[in-house]
Parts: C-alpha cells; sequence; structure tokens
C-alpha cells in the first residue's frame, strides 16, 4: 500500500515538473527570448515609450519638490475622484507619469522600464498605449463609481473621503501591461509574479490604490482574452497546408502539361 502510494506521489510530482519545465520553456521564449530579438532588429527604438515613461516620472517627480512646481505638476496631471469627469479625463494621460507623492518614486522605476519595454517589443507603440490607459482609465472611472454609490454595497462602495485622495502614478499601467502580457503570451507563472501579486496584496492592503490596481487586472484580463480571441486571424499558415497547397499547384500544372502534350501528339498523327 504504502508502495503504490509512493508511486502516485511520484508520477504526479513528475507530471508537475513537467508542467513547469514546459511552462517556463515557453514563457522564457515568448517573454524575454522573443523581446530581445525585437530589440536586436529595431534597436533602442524600440524602447521609445520604456524610455518616456521613465524619464517622465523622474522629470515630473523634481519638478514636485519645489512649490512652483508642484503646483504646475497638479495642474497639469493631479487627479482625484472629487474633480469634474471632463477634467479629470483630460489629465489623465499626464497622470501616468506623475508619481505618488507618499510612495519612493526610484523603487517602481525599473518595473516601469521593463513593463513599458517589454509591452512595446511584444505589442508595438499603439496597442501599449491603449492598454495603459485603458486599465488607468478603468480604474479611475471604476473608483468614481464606487465613491458614488458610498458606503456599503457589499464592501463594494466607498466613503466620500476617498474623493479627496490624490489618484496618480502609473502603477495601473505597469500591472495592467504585465497581465496583459501574461494572458496574451499565456505566461501563468509571470501572471502570478505580477498582477497576481498586486491583487494579494491589494487584498492583504485594503486601499483605494489597490482596489485600483484590482480594477486594472481584471480590465487587463479583459482585453487580453479579446485580443486571444482575434489572435487565429493574425496566425501564419500552417507548414501542412502550405505544403498542400504546392502540391495541389504541380498536380495543376503538371496536368495542364499533359494536355498540351497530348495535343501536340494529335495534331503530329
Amino acid at each position: 500500500m504504502g508502495v503504490g502510494v509512493g508511486g502516485q506521489a511520484s508520477v504526479v510530482v513528475s507530471r508537475v515538473a513537467s508542467y513547469l519545465g514546459r511552462t517556463l520553456r515557453r514563457e522564457w521564449h515568448g517573454i524575454v527570448v522573443d523581446p530581445v530579438r525585437q530589440l536586436m532588429r529595431r534597436g533602442l527604438s524600440g524602447l521609445f515609450l520604456a524610455f518616456l515613461a521613465a524619464f517622465g516620472v523622474i522629470f515630473f517627480h523634481d519638478i514636485a519638490q519645489h512649490p512652483v512646481g508642484a503646483e504646475a505638476v497638479w495642474q497639469l496631471g493631479g487627479v482625484k475622484a472629487d474633480l469634474p469627469l471632463w477634467l479629470a479625463l483630460l489629465r489623465t494621460p499626464v497622470s501616468l507619469y506623475v508619481p505618488a507623492l507618499d510612495l519612493p518614486v526610484w523603487a517602481g522605476i525599473t518595473q516601469l522600464f521593463l513593463a513599458f519595454a517589454l509591452a512595446e517589443l511584444t505589442l508595438g507603440r499603439a496597442r501599449t498605449l491603449v492598454v495603459a490607459y485603458a486599465t488607468t482609465l478603468a480604474g479611475t472611472l471604476t473608483v468614481r463609481l464606487m465613491i458614488a454609490l458610498g458606503p456599503g454595497w457589499w464592501g463594494l462602495g466607498l466613503p466620500a473621503e476617498c474623493g479627496k485622495v490624490l489618484d496618480t502614478g502609473p502603477s495601473a499601467a505597469v500591472v495592467g501591461l504585465f497581465t496583459y502580457l501574461a494572458v496574451v503570451r499565456r505566461a501563468p507563472i509571470v501572471f502570478m509574479l505580477t498582477g497576481g501579486s498586486m491583487v494579494w496584496e491589494s487584498i492583504a492592503i485594503p486601499n483605494l490604490a489597490g482596489r485600483e490596481h484590482l480594477i486594472a487586472v481584471g480590465a487587463a484580463i479583459v482585453l487580453g482574452l479579446l485580443h486571444g480571441r482575434r489572435r487565429p486571424l493574425d496566425l501564419p499558415v500552417p507548414r501542412i497546408e502550405r505544403a498542400g497547397r504546392s502540391t495541389s499547384r504541380r498536380v495543376r500544372r503538371f496536368s495542364r502539361a499533359s494536355v498540351q502534350l497530348s495535343r501536340v501528339r494529335s495534331e503530329e498523327n
């Protein structure tokens, strides 16, 4: 009995190890090898958004250290839930580069650069910007809805005081990009290390930023699944299908040549 249980356990362990090995190999190629190849092909121009995001955060952080600069940063990218909706939407793109004042800016620069770099090399600039802005905007608008609901609603609502909390920073965009990449590249380990860890942190330390991160993860998953439904249209033609088409073309050519040869022989006779 003990031998049977031990044998079953070893089979389970071997299957889990085999699955992890295949997953790690697939994610290594999808998340590391392919972007590096794109970087070698495109050069530093493939990191334009990553450099722009990193330097933008550093620039606004330095300006905000002075009273006049802090006021300018607030007028350009300061977002709160109690602002008029049109003004919040107008400031949201700049708010991505305005770091939260209570968080160490330098700790997130590496994650910010890596997220935008991988996304730009994998998805392209346009889709990277769309995903970053959409996930950030989803968090901002959903928090406004939660505040409008008020306390209660099975924990979904928020008190009106949350509307005065400064809602800036690229963290929602970063977690959204990592989550989107994990979904479209089918990388569960990357998701657990990025979006999954952010979900756990948001549950363990519930606050306004945590809720926005949860919403950003959810929005990125939806966008990634929608992208996955369109993905088969973009896939290259399989080798077998290409080989079949090539063979059929050769058969047609041979048939036409045979017909022509038969006509020539009949005319000679």
